[in-house]
């Protein structure tokens, strides 16, 4: 039986060869869609998952509200992690990790060179994570210091070996300090939301920020089996009460937590999963760079959408050759074929064509893969296909549509009245469908909603773009690693403003630019700081040619200048911290910083200015309070240059480098693609988007193209009369198109209002945004209408054309 329905099916298909290949090749690119989509997916929720005692790790968060600042921080102090240890027993295990900045210079032969997958971690670290060992024992590796675990790839890289065990490495840090290669590990998986080449011992990390209140270290904890994360959450206000709050009665003398509470600030601390965190954390400090959840739920939903269009088109088409399909039924129903048997060729139909279109999806995905890895970022290969899970799903799928996309046309056909339709009464059924109506307006509806996701993406990119952020970031070279000169680091500078095109050279270590440095202290207004005139902000060491190298607005007062001494103990603040402050004119007034977490150590800086406020951070976050402090942040230089002649200049920048920093690798970077790289998601979201929505338009417009084909095969009869009669070609062609138009009308009035809600919602991810026009509407909906309008009109300008008297003659 089963044989015999692929047979009929098969001779189904070859009989109608046009509306066939329609169909295979929509439910193709559909899947294909699909397929790379769940790739993605699945990618993205796979991440840290091949720890062995993942569900058991976890890592410390911290949110700090103080003085009308907020801050949400993946980090904590130093001695948390051992202390929570000690307190709880829920707690079997933790490991700090430390990477300030991620990079660090390491020897090769004469030469260093700059890694970046650099941190500092505690003996326990192997303890929690699983990686493999390739050599060396990994729970002994970092008891002591001096030493570091590298992986394979910094093996080879370093000892063109794997066998390095006890071979020494020598970095910049302390002038030179040799460690002990202890270890070796297989390259740490990509699906990890950090990846480290060099892990070093926390012995030797010099660190001057030792309490309770300082924030630097990612903590992971592993709990013991059984224990409940939440149960341990809720004893943290205890580990506060115990810790920290003794030390806030020295600094900010305030009484009691209940004070600390009604001044409306707070400090929390809670768990989150180790699996979470690739797509579920966006915090200060993260250890790599991480997703977001809802582009996952975004894609999700796309695929989805791609596939019912897809079915949707099957559907239609199905439905709408009805007329040809029902003499066939009602000869076997005469002949004595079941309604349920009619019903499992039509399935058997549907499934053979996703079968086929599956086998074309897996070449379009396979060959579109590298394309697809480049706009996502990713790097998935084909042996992901193959997975068992993967590979179980996959090959379920052309059941799955086969049922979704075949069901209703299969239980259509098979309730023809045999007698009805050998009469021939049939023939008008297929002309008008509310159904496919229905399911035209659902295709169209999912395609506006893909494109107005799209402009209002890109509109968002555009707006980041050109807007006014405070600085300038064109023609700004980033020199790094420009410690490594000393005393020289003057020299060099001297020396870059002697070429030309140079037109400006400051020490830049801090940059508006998220991953550059961070510091940020507590200070107050008063001598004795409290909870009211206590506030948190940012603290950038500058030189006096920082601010008008990066084109910042002084708003009142002054620069920094060499001509006052004074200046080693002024600061510039930013306009949030004057309104913060709530002085009209605030040059002049001091503020004041604990030295060392004591009153009896305050120091007083006068404030000499007010720079205009500038965007420090991403466009998602408003701008915090910020203050400049006269100090050389030497371990990165920022140039400003002409922009006639870049690469050459850049050459000559080099060349300066080598003769001061001989032996150290020169690295650079430009701001303006500093500040681009922070919307790295959004960018590769919104060409993502732009993508699937024109796929998703191509397949609906398969749809109706194979439709419109149909209705003026159907209607072919009508339209002779109709010439006959006297209409013109543009009459034909407006009554054709009309109907689809309509449908595409309402399609848009159904899109708007949910895509107006889905993309406001994704703008609430921006403090600076743009506001979603009407135009943006307008335009979609003309597009769609436009790209219908062009897919409809070929057919009936071709229909419009035939010959009526043949037309009348052959009908």
């Amino acid at each position: 039986m089963l044989f015999n329905n692929l047979k009929i099916a098969w001779r189904t298909l070859v009989k109608n060869k046009f509306f066939s290949v329609l169909n295979i090749l929509g439910l193709a690119i559909g899947m294909a869609c699909f397929l790379l989509i769940a790739l993605y997916v699945t990618d993205e929720l796979s991440y840290d998952r091949f720890h062995k005692k993942a569900d058991r790790i976890y890592r410390i968060n911290s949110d700090i509200l103080f003085g009308g600042n907020s801050m949400s921080l993946a980090v904590t102090s130093d001695m948390m992690g051992s202390t929570i240890k000690k307190d709880y027993p829920e707690v079997e295990e933790f490991t700090r990790v430390y990477n300030s900045n991620g990079s660090r210079l390491v020897k090769k032969g004469n030469d260093f060179l700059q890694e970046l997958g650099v941190a500092y971690a505690d003996s326990t670290f192997f303890d929690i994570f699983s990686y493999e060992p390739v050599a060396g024992d990994l729970h002994t590796a970092l008891n002591e210091p001096n030493t570091v675990v590298i992986s394979e790839s910094a093996a080879m890289k370093y000892f063109s070996s794997l066998d390095v065990v006890g071979k020494n490495l020598e970095t910049d840090d302390n002038n030179g300090t040799i460690y002990k290669v202890t270890a070796v590990i297989r390259d740490m998986p990509k699906r990890s939301h950090f990846r480290f080449d060099f892990i070093f011992s926390m012995d030797n990390l010099n660190y001057g920020f030792g309490d309770f209140l300082s924030h630097n270290f990612a903590t992971f904890l592993l709990l013991k089996p059984g224990s409940s994360a939440a149960s341990l959450e809720k004893k943290f206000p205890e580990y506060v009460n115990r810790y920290i709050f003794p030390m806030l009665q020295q600094t900010m003398q305030v009484k009691t937590i209940a004070d600390l509470e009604k001044s409306g600030s707070k400090l929390e601390y809670s768990l989150m999963p180790l699996t979470d965190i690739h797509l579920h954390s966006a915090r200060v400090a993260e250890l790599g760079i991480n997703s977001d959840i809802r582009y996952v739920y975004i894609f999700l939903a796309v695929a989805v959408f791609i596939l019912l269009i897809a079915c949707i088109n099957f559907m239609n088409l199905s439905t709408a050759r009805s007329a040809n399909r029902a003499r066939e039924v009602g000869i076997r129903k005469v002949l004595g074929t079941t309604y349920h048997t009619l019903i499992r060729q039509f399935l058997t139909e549907s499934t053979l064509i996703s079968f086929l279109s599956l086998l074309i999806a897996i070449v379009i995905a396979a060959l579109v893969l590298p394309l697809f890895n480049d706009i996502a970022g990713k790097e998935i290969s084909l042996a992901n296909f193959f997975q068992p899970l993967f590979l179980v799903s996959m090959l379920a799928l052309p059941f799955v549509i086969g049922l979704l996309a075949g069901t209703y046309p299969a239980f259509f056909l098979s309730s023809f009245k045999p007698i009805t339709v050998l009469k021939g009464k049939l023939s008008g059924g297929a002309k008008k469908s509310n159904l496919r109506s229905t399911l035209v307006v659902l295709q169209f509806s999912m395609a506006i909603i893909l494109i107005v996701g799209t402009i209002v993406v890109y509109r968002q990119l555009a707006y980041i773009q050109q807007k006014k952020l405070g600085f300038s970031k064109e023609q700004v070279m980033v020199i790094n690693n420009t410690q490594v000169m000393g005393d020289g680091t003057r020299a060099f500078k001297n020396e870059l403003l002697r070429l030309p095109g140079v037109k400006a050279v400051s020490s830049g270590g801090y940059l508006p630019v998220a991953g550059s440095s961070r510091n940020d202290n507590t200070f107050s207004k008063e001598a004795v700081m409290d909870m009211k005139n206590g506030f948190n902000m940012q603290v950038w060491g500058v030189d006096e040619n920082y601010i008008p190298l990066l084109g910042m607005e002084i708003k009142q007062g002054r620069n920094f200048s060499k001509e006052f001494v004074s200046d080693s103990m002024a600061i510039i603040i930013n306009e949030t911290t004057a309104d913060m402050l709530g002085y009209d004119d605030p040059v002049g007034k001091k503020i004041y910083k604990s030295q060392s977490n004591s009153q009896a150590e305050m120091l007083a800086y006068t404030i000499i200015g007010v720079v205009k406020n500038f965007h420090f951070e991403s466009l998602k976050q408003k701008i915090g309070p910020l203050c400049m402090r006269l100090r050389n942040a030497d371990w990165s230089i920022a140039v400003k240059m002409d922009a006639t002649n870049v690469q050459n200049l850049v050459k000559q920048v080099e060349q300066k480098y080598a003769a001061h920093a001989a032996g150290f690798p020169f690295g650079y970077s430009f701001l303006d693609a500093s500040f681009n790289n922070m919307y790295k998601a959004e960018s590769k979201a919104g060409k993502l988007a732009f993508s699937f929505a024109v796929l998703a338009i191509l397949i609906a417009c398969l749809g109706l193209f194979g439709l419109a084909a149909y209705m003026a095969e159907q209607r072919n009869k009508e339209i002779g009369v109709r010439k006959v009669l006297g209409a013109s070609v543009n009459q034909i062609m407006v009554l054709l198109s009309m109907d689809f138009l309509k449908l595409v009308a309402i399609s848009a009035c159904l899109a708007f209002p949910l895509s107006w809600i889905v993309m406001n919602k994704w703008l609430e991810d921006f403090a600076f945004r743009i506001n979603i026009g009407w135009w943006v509407f307008l335009v979609a909906g003309l597009l769609a209408a436009l790209i219908a309008l062009v897919t409809v009109g070929f057919q009936a300008l071709k229909a419009a054309l035939n010959n009526p008297v043949k037309s009348i003659r052959t009908e």
